[in-house]
């Protein structure tokens, strides 16, 4: 059985920064393509930030290219990170990673569908 848990959420001012961290088991993370999906009131969730087995592979959704940037730890290899930078308001939303053993293909990180495990999310508040 594939675990996914994030934590790291919180309240935050605009213009402030946070990490997010995802843990996945029972594989280490470089076992697999990861990504991370937000999904704020009343909206759809959408997609965030993807990173995929070869580890120079990320992807971003045009919203939060150049502020978020999305990277595995490298020496214990057990976490998946999303580092938010110059949050805004509009970033305000439950944060979600999901794993898939699968790989990218055709821009698929893009789709809720490539991935196969979820977590519960973690909710990130941006005040103004």
């Amino acid at each position: 059985q594939v675990q996914v848990v994030e934590s790291g959420g919180t309240v935050v001012q605009a213009g402030g920064s946070l990490r997010l961290s995802c843990a996945v088991s029972p594989r280490t993370v470089s076992s697999y393509a990861m990504g991370w999906f937000r999904q704020a009131p009343g909206k759809e969730r959408e997609f965030v930030a993807a990173n995929s087995w070869i580890v120079t592979n990320s992807y971003y959704a045009d919203s939060v290219k150049g502020r978020f940037t999305v990277y595995r730890d490298s020496a214990k290899d057990t976490l998946l990170y999303l580092q938010m930078n110059n949050l805004r308001p509009e970033d305000t939303a439950v944060y979600y990673c999901a794993a898939t053993t699968r790989a990218f293909s055709a821009g698929s990180f893009r789709f809720e569908s490539a991935y196969d495990w979820w977590g519960q999310g973690t909710q990130v508040t941006v005040s103004s």
